[in-house]
This record gives C-alpha cells, sequence and structure tokens, in this order.
C-alpha cells in the first residue's frame, strides 16, 4: 500500500514564484508503483536506480555547468508521512531544506531534504550551512552514512512542467537520520540518453 505525503507545510510559501515539491505517493519498489501509474516508468528507471551520488551522475550529464538553486531552507514541520519516515513526533519541526539540481542552466532535479533537530547536533550543524554545495556532496564525502532502500514515488496531478515521478531513501549514521527525496523534472527524463 502507498505511503500518502499530502500535508506539506505551508510555512514561507507565501512567495507565490516558490516551487515547492508536489505532493506524492510512494511505494516500496519501481515495480508496485508502476502497477497504479498512469505512464510507463521505463524513462525514468534509470534515474530511479541510480547508485552512489545523484549530483555526480547529474554532474557528469552536464555539457556545461552545474549548480544548485536554492527555493526554500528553514525550520517547519515535516509532514506526518515525513515524520513517520524518520520516527519523529508529529508536531517536532526538522531542518528542511527544498533545492533545484540544475544542469546546463535547467532545473533537472526537485530535491527535499528534512532534518530532524537531533541530527543537527555536534558536526551535523553543517548541515544547516550547505548554501549552494549539494547534499550530496556532503554525504559521500562523510562515508559514515548509509543510504537505507529507496522508494518509487508518483507525484499527485503533476502539470507538464512539474516532476511526476521521483525517489526518496533515509541516510543514517548512527542514532542521526535524515531523509531525501529526489523528484525528477520532465526535461531530464526526456533526454533519455542514460546508457552511459
Amino acid at each position: 500500500m502507498p505511503l500518502k505525503d499530502f500535508d506539506i507545510p505551508a510555512s514561507s510559501a507565501t512567495d507565490s514564484n516558490l516551487r515547492r515539491v508536489p505532493p506524492a505517493l510512494w511505494f516500496p519498489s519501481i515495480p508496485a508503483a508502476q502497477l497504479v501509474a498512469d505512464q510507463s516508468l521505463t524513462d525514468g528507471v534509470y534515474w530511479l536506480t541510480v547508485e552512489g551520488s545523484l549530483t555526480r551522475a547529474l554532474q557528469l550529464r552536464c555539457r556545461q555547468s552545474f549548480h544548485v538553486e536554492i527555493l526554500w531552507e528553514g525550520y517547519a514541520r515535516p509532514t506526518a508521512e515525513e515524520a513517520r519516515a524518520l520516527n519523529l513526533p508529529s508536531r517536532q519541526h526538522a531542518w528542511i531544506r527544498e533545492v533545484n539540481l540544475c544542469g546546463d542552466g535547467e532545473p533537472w532535479v526537485m530535491a527535499r531534504t528534512v532534518i530532524p533537530l537531533a541530527t543537527l547536533k555536534g558536526a551535523g550543524r553543517r548541515l544547516r550551512h550547505l548554501g549552494r554545495q549539494p547534499l550530496g556532496a556532503f554525504l559521500f564525502r562523510h562515508r559514515r552514512w548509509h543510504r537505507g532502500a529507496f522508494q518509487t514515488g508518483l507525484t499527485q496531478s503533476p502539470t507538464p512542467d512539474q516532476p511526476a515521478i521521483g525517489r526518496r531513501s533515509r541516510f543514517s549514521k548512527g542514532s542521526r537520520a535524515l531523509l531525501v527525496g529526489e523528484y525528477f523534472y520532465p526535461r531530464l527524463l526526456q533526454q533519455n540518453d542514460s546508457k552511459n
């Protein structure tokens, strides 16, 4: 049964130009998501399953440049579903970061990271000050972070220029954890030359 993610917080969403991560249904695998998807997920399989740093895979795809565009970051309440995935009390705030990962001047991936308060203690304080540095560069440089299994997401009523599919995974280091969702814009999937 899919997990619902419909209650994305509205805090700091007063800017009408802010592009928020679309709500999604989450499935334990690509085949499970495909059973209810309106269209084939074939074009997205490479990006849904790429191992290691997604940032690095995107950088290798770039012909000219790669950059991170910060959409919003700050303290807010995770969705009820995100709180469950991280074993957080339902009303506890977390540090939430939403960015676009852009290749050759275009957004290719929208990412949402939920970082519990406990994870921000000690060396974890650096996670609040990433700026335009990709989160992946931090996580894969500090090898003690371990990624859990991927879930496949189908976003709800996406517009033609919004991501329709995504993936997410939970990273942990001892008792600390964070949740990373990555949503793939159609322009990236349409390139579909991901045989490299």
